[in-house]
């Protein structure tokens, strides 16, 4: 399960909104979304996250271009809409023919169980890698610094787990209305 909101900076604070996924099916679509949502062309940041197993970043200035952060690389490649984030990081803009039978919210169309990319028991034995992928980190992958002048410094942000959102949004000023939608 996914959780997904936008946050625009304004003139009075913070606004947030429940980013909606149903109608995303690329990282531009999610872009988007983002500046949409902005006001004046001032600063969105979209905060995604998965169960507590991993969290995502994109800042969207104006028109510049968008910046990101994913807090564990590997993880969020085996979903689908980290997979999106981690190939823009990685520079790879290859099709992943799983993901054309999968909806966006890991589960095959019309299944309501998420569909499992890889368990502990697989041993991987039978897997051939994608062609021309290279393990992804462990860990952070992106721009750390993306929320530095914002309130979240780097240092910070690499180490935050489980509630990393709502961390986020303290430290941004917008606890409040980030959990309006939630």
């Amino acid at each position: 399960m996914y959780f997904a909101a936008l946050l625009a900076r304004t003139e009075d604070g913070w606004e947030a909104s429940d980013m909606e996924l149903d109608d995303v099916e690329s990282l531009s679509d999610l872009i988007d979304l983002a500046r949409s949502a902005a006001v004046d062309d001032d600063t969105v940041v979209a905060l995604i996250e998965q169960e507590d197993a991993w969290f995502g970043v994109i800042r969207v200035d104006g028109e510049e271009d968008p910046r990101y952060f994913v807090s564990n690389a590997s993880v969020a490649d085996r979903s689908s809409y980290g997979a999106m984030l981690t190939k823009e990081l990685l520079g790879t803009d290859e099709e992943d023919d799983d993901l054309d039978e999968l909806d966006l919210d890991g589960t095959e169309d019309g299944d309501d169980e998420p569909v499992a990319a890889y368990t502990d028991e697989d041993d991987g034995a039978d897997d051939e890698p994608r062609a021309g992928s290279e393990p992804l980190p462990a860990g952070p992958l992106g721009d750390p610094r993306l929320l530095d002048d914002l309130g979240v410094g780097h240092k910070e942000l690499l180490t935050l787990d489980g509630d990393a959102l709502t961390e986020i949004a303290d430290a941004l000023g917008a606890t409040d209305v980030l959990e309006a939608v939630r």
